[in-house]
């Protein structure tokens, strides 16, 4: 009788285990990013910096993230050019943006952290050093 206490305390301590993990999600990792925003072009739908909203700035661009690393953001008569990559931070899945000095783009020049990404959004956050604190950007899919 004892064994069967036994192995039934043993199965509920995994069961309980098992429900308390942190379920793995390979959706936010960087081969992912890659793949999706290297699909079809993209329109900033958000631009928060440090809670002023400037989506203003970049809402009549279309960006297209190339597989050369480049990316061209183009409205009707204008194309500003830039370069993407991705990587990992602290296990935390980056869009790195570089568009020199080209204003507003410039605001953009940034190691962005992916809080969400899937085959339509991708949100991004960014925060300041030093309390400058956090901006927001926001790409969907066109």
């Amino acid at each position: 009788m004892k064994n069967v206490f036994f192995v039934l305390f043993i199965s509920t301590l995994m069961l309980a285990t098992n429900s308390c993990k942190k379920e793995s999600s390979t959706a936010n990792t960087n081969s992912n990013l890659k793949s999706k925003v290297k699909t079809g072009n993209w329109k900033v739908t958000l631009y928060n910096d440090k809670g002023t909203d400037h989506l203003s700035y970049f809402s009549a661009y279309e960006f297209v993230f190339n597989n050369d690393g480049t990316v061209e953001a183009t409205k009707t008569g204008s194309t500003v050019n830039g370069t993407w990559t991705t990587g990992t931070d602290d296990s935390d899945v980056k869009l790195v943006l570089d568009f020199g000095t080209t204003s507003p783009f410039d605001e953009l020049n940034e190691d962005w952290q992916v809080l969400e990404q899937n085959s339509t959004i991708i949100n991004l956050t960014h925060i300041s050093g030093g309390g400058g604190g956090t901006s927001l950007l926001t790409f969907e899919k066109i």
